[in-house]
């Protein structure tokens, strides 16, 4: 599959899962691009704002397995990855899978259930596998986490440390719709005359993991990877507002996003537009601010915004 048919099948996904999500073209395209790079989702807003919907959506028009979890204090690390248990005909230990094993898992809510038990979904996105009693089990592939957070309330809840944010490959924030949007989304409610919005499936996971292979055939220029790298290092000098800087980890997050926007684009080569339009969600939840901006309201995602208008874009050439 070449970028041009990657571009083609992604419109077409991206047209079936609007037939579900209102608006948000942009979200929606994001994290299509983070699922062909095969990186993991955070999806950070206020309830009702369809982030469950999304999620659903696009397991359905790729026809991926899909498994919803919902976090809470009492949550075992066994409830996810899975469970040995005594079968009495056979006179051993059977391994009964958890939901994790399963193309896209919503980790929903990942921030009420606790540190041990984030920590071991968390080990599974990095290493796509999990680990039971010194037997290790491959997970499906693809394997997509899109995990949810609630920004508004605190009370009861276990916040992800900055070190696993990291892991994530971009942070989304849905927002609310418009109201030409929320009309649209009563008026085909009422016109279905059920909750449930049918959506048909355009691949397969195999067709997926091929997608995913294209990826690796589009082409980054030397000015393009260095574009890539003066915005990561710009976060790390920044000293008057930045404490701690995006990783190499953010710029492979970069590189990766950025040409599998170049494939959704039909392009199998990579421009300065493609790495700004995946700069902000793909750094902003790696940085660490200063201690004393929290009271100025100043966010990641401004920073980083300010920190993609100072660094000059390169006339960019296809070598």
């Amino acid at each position: 599959m070449n970028a041009e048919e990657v571009g083609e099948v992604c419109e077409a996904i991206l047209g079936e899962v609007g037939k579900a999500i209102v608006g948000k073209r942009e979200t929606l395209r994001l994290l299509l691009a983070s699922i062909l790079a095969n990186g993991h989702v955070l999806l950070e807003d206020y309830p009702g704002l369809a982030k469950t919907l999304m999620a659903k959506s696009f397991a359905k028009a790729m026809g991926m397995d899909f498994r919803r979890v919902q976090f809470t204090p009492d949550l075992l690390p066994s409830d996810i990855l899975g469970v040995s248990v005594f079968n009495q005909k056979t006179l051993e230990f059977e391994f009964r899978k958890g939901p994790v094993f399963t193309n896209i898992l919503l980790a929903d809510e990942i921030n009420r259930a606790p540190p041990k038990t984030q920590s071991a979904l968390l080990e599974a996105m990095q290493e796509d596998q999990v680990t039971i009693e010194g037997r290790t089990y491959a997970l499906p592939r693809p394997f997509i986490v899109i995990a949810t957070q609630n920004p508004i309330e605190q009370e009861g809840t276990y916040p992800l440390p900055e070190a696993q944010l990291d892991r994530f490959l971009v942070r989304l924030r849905v927002g609310y719709p418009s109201k030409d949007e929320e009309m649209e989304i009563l008026r085909r409610r009422m016109k279905r005359k059920k909750e449930e919005v049918d959506i048909e499936p355009i691949t397969s996971p195999d067709e997926v993991r091929e997608m995913q292979r294209a990826i690796e055939e589009v082409h980054v220029s030397d000015a393009v990877l260095d574009y890539i790298t003066s915005i990561v290092f710009a976060t790390r000098d920044d000293k008057r507002e930045i404490e701690i800087g995006a990783s190499p980890r953010g710029s492979l997050a970069l590189l990766k996003l950025s040409r599998a926007y170049a494939a959704m684009a039909g392009r199998d080569y990579v421009i300065p537009d493609d790495v700004k339009a995946v700069t902000v969600p793909a750094l902003s939840h790696r940085l660490i601010l200063k201690r004393e901006l929290w009271y100025t309201k100043v966010s990641p995602e401004s920073v980083v915004e300010r920190i993609l208008g100072k660094v000059q874009v390169p006339k960019f050439e296809i070598e």
